[in-house]
């Protein structure tokens, strides 16, 4: 089979290097010379753990390959998937839908024969059949089917979700695209992954509702956090007591800054926008939209208060500005909102992150890149940990208390244990737990 692959993003480029794997053909399409440049040269423009070796073994077997000539690539594609950006749209919380359009524009024009037109980007409900009336519109003869096939991928880890999914996501009327699609998926088949027919609408709804249920429990659970250290209870401990009840699960329970990244952000705002105009205005998901904004904040709140109640003239140690480990992603991060109020608040910040600081160099100004994170402890009034990259997990606690001027660390992940840190005579706060004073003796 050969597929074309609209959009070498995020979830284009993963996809269209796993269908490779499969052993189908797949030529992925990208209008950013500069992109297809580096892709052609073995150059992966995201970081994902081992898709470099991914793409490296199926570009030398022949099976993926990359241009900026849609129409070539289009020309006997079997499928073709539309995987480009849908930002939120500025002003009104929408999803832009501008670049899935114009791609229907173009694979119109482009199609030489009967193809599956794909869409893999997240896109509202009722957005297939608008790609499929742009078609129609462009080129009335042209024969075709529309499917939607939603990207359940985690960052990080999107290369084990493609290969061993949960489960496949299909949505179409046509039998004739079930066909195509089966057989793009049949290596999953074998290993007997549930595959989901549907709808094009129940399947464009299912991804925005798996989306949001998941930023309810982080939300809900950060909230629970907040009250149990009001209480003097262990969230930890309410999280694994609620997880094991099979109805809730033990995913998605564990407290932070809140949610961030590429998926979660604007796909909660885009299905309350989607409601509000259909009349039917979901509350709960309104609720954990304003939850998590105002969170991010009130953790450069929590940061402040750990340094007495201010933060002016101190030097403060940033570990972890993505929004989640292995990845370079900073959309939505939560170090986005904290750096600059700490920065507003007076304190001078120096940060390091394993791998987002290119990225974050052009979202935050005026911060001190490091090398490592002792560099960045080093002479710096308090630590705070944003994100949970496991070399933050096993630091020397002995080191990090020559390298500051005042043992105290602020663990907004809960990576360290406080009656350890007390132990070791650290200054620790955590979300959501209970924490011993510091001062005494080193374990």
């Amino acid at each position: 089979m050969r597929i074309a692959m609209i959009g070498t993003g995020y979830v284009g480029l993963v996809s269209g290097a796993c269908f490779s794997e499969f052993g189908v053909d797949v030529v992925c399409v990208d209008k950013d010379a500069d992109k297809i440049d580096r892709l052609q040269r073995g150059e992966i423009p995201i970081y994902e753990p081992g898709l470099d070796t991914l793409v490296e073994k199926n570009v030398r077997a022949g099976r993926l390959s990359f241009t900026q000539d849609l129409a070539n690539a289009v020309d006997g594609a079997d499928a073709v998937f539309i995987a480009v950006g849908t930002p939120s749209r500025r002003g009104d919380g929408h999803a832009d839908l501008s670049y899935v359009y114009a791609a229907a524009e173009e694979i119109a024009a482009a199609l030489t024969g009967y193809a599956v037109i794909v869409t893999k980007s997240t896109v509202p409900v009722g957005t297939g059949r608008e790609v499929s009336e742009i078609i129609q519109k462009c080129r009335p003869q042209a024969a075709f089917d529309i499917c939607s096939n939603p990207e359940f991928l985690r960052e990080g880890s999107a290369i084990g979700d493609f290969m061993r999914p949960d489960r496949v996501v299909i949505g179409t009327d046509s039998e004739r695209a079930r066909a195509v699609m089966r057989e793009l998926y049949r290596p999953l088949f074998l290993i007997e992954t549930p595959i989901v027919f549907t709808s094009l609408e129940t399947s464009e709804l299912i991804k925005y509702a798996g989306n949001t249920f998941l930023a309810t429990k982080i939300t809900f659970i950060n909230e629970i956090a907040d009250l149990c250290e009001k209480v003097g209870a262990d969230v930890h401990d309410v999280a694994k007591g609620i997880g094991l009840d099979g109805r809730i699960g033990n995913k998605f329970l564990h407290p932070g800054p809140g949610y961030g990244g590429s998926c979660f952000p604007k796909d909660t705002l885009a299905l309350v926008k989607t409601a509000q105009d259909m009349d039917a205005p979901l509350r709960i998901v309104e609720t954990v939209v304003d939850v998590n904004d105002k969170r991010k904040a009130r953790m450069a709140d929590k940061i402040i208060a750990a340094c007495d109640g201010s933060v002016a003239g101190l030097t403060l140690a940033i570990l972890g500005v993505t929004f989640k480990p292995n990845t370079d992603d900073m959309r939505d991060s939560p170090s986005l909102a904290i750096i600059p109020a700490l920065q507003a608040a007076g304190a001078q910040i120096r940060a390091y992150d394993p791998e987002g600081m290119d990225e974050a160099r052009a979202l935050l100004d005026d911060v001190g890149w490091c090398d490592d994170a002792y560099q960045a402890m080093d002479g710096a009034d308090a630590v705070a940990l944003l994100t949970e990259w496991n070399q933050f997990r096993a630091l020397d606690l002995k080191r990090i208390k020559e390298l500051l001027k005042t043992p105290r660390m602020i663990d907004l992940r809960n990576v360290y244990n406080p009656a350890e840190m007390a132990a070791a005579g650290f200054d620790y706060s955590c979300v959501g737990r209970p924490t011993a004073a510091g001062g005494g003796e080193e374990a």
